[in-house]
């Protein structure tokens, strides 16, 4: 064997190695990828179906629950891609398009829930930001159409400013029933305050005027609070009387 010989020998060799080595490369950067892929659509999926259970029923329309259904179809349908012949993913896709294809007329099932302090309009917030997302991330990837993606960008903002309206309402309205009418009029007034503040006040004037108007009733309870009642004498104005009483007496043995 010749030295050349040996000599292109061992280049194919290393060559191969080298050839050997990028395939087992690209073979683990592709499991890791899928890995990756998995999770991040896994955990999407509990965020929509965490969204799509949680929602409160008193914010939620057909068109809202249309919306939210198609976002967990979408997400369903590329983890499915990933992992081929899952009965699971199957079964649930299945469920969904089943949902979808009632439209408008899809139920509505969410259950109220009244949003009674600030705890909970955190955790409604929460999830306007979870769909605010989902919506922003299907309009990138091509599944909402830009026109769609922006008009339910529109609404969710919207849908946010209806949860602060419930809010600053409830906080008040209970304020008052525990006959607290300061308090009840510092939420109304900061209920007033966010509505004014809004890009497009005009369009939420009417729940603003309903506002104003608890704000006066509850304004009016705070001055009656301070006045004394008409029918009880306190010691300042017995005081006074015995006073003038004293004077006359005084001037009379006097004159």
């Amino acid at each position: 064997m010749t030295p050349l010989l040996i000599t292109l020998l061992i280049v194919a060799g290393i060559t191969l190695l080298i050839v050997i080595g990028y395939l087992n490369n690209v073979v683990e950067s592709n499991k890791v990828e899928k890995a990756r892929t998995k999770m991040e659509l896994s955990e999407r999926i509990k965020r929509c179906e965490t969204l799509n259970e949680t929602f409160p029923g008193q914010l939620m329309s057909p068109a809202l629950k249309l919306l939210m259904t198609r976002l967990e179809l979408n997400v369903n349908q590329r983890l499915l891609a990933v992992e081929r012949k899952s009965p699971r993913l199957q079964a649930r896709i299945a469920e969904l398009e089943a949902l979808i294809g009632k439209g408008e007329a899809i139920p509505v099932n969410n259950p109220p829930a009244p949003i009674l302090t600030e705890a909970k309009a955190k955790d409604v917030r929460f999830l306007l930001e979870v769909l605010h997302n989902q919506v922003v991330r299907a309009t990138a990837e091509g599944f909402l159409q830009n026109a769609e993606g922006k008009q339910w960008v529109k609404e969710v903002h919207h849908i946010l400013v209806l949860l602060h309206i419930e809010f600053f309402n409830n906080l008040g309205q209970r304020a008052l029933q525990k006959q607290q009418p300061g308090q009840a009029r510092l939420a109304f007034e900061r209920g007033v305050q966010y509505l004014s503040k809004q890009a497009e006040p005009k369009l939420y004037e009417e729940q603003r005027l309903y506002l104003e108007k608890l704000l006066a009733r509850a304004d009016a309870q705070v001055l009656d609070q301070m006045e004394p009642a008409e029918d009880s004498e306190n010691q300042l104005t017995e005081g006074l009387k015995t006073d003038d009483e004293e004077t006359w007496k005084k001037k009379a043995m006097y004159d």
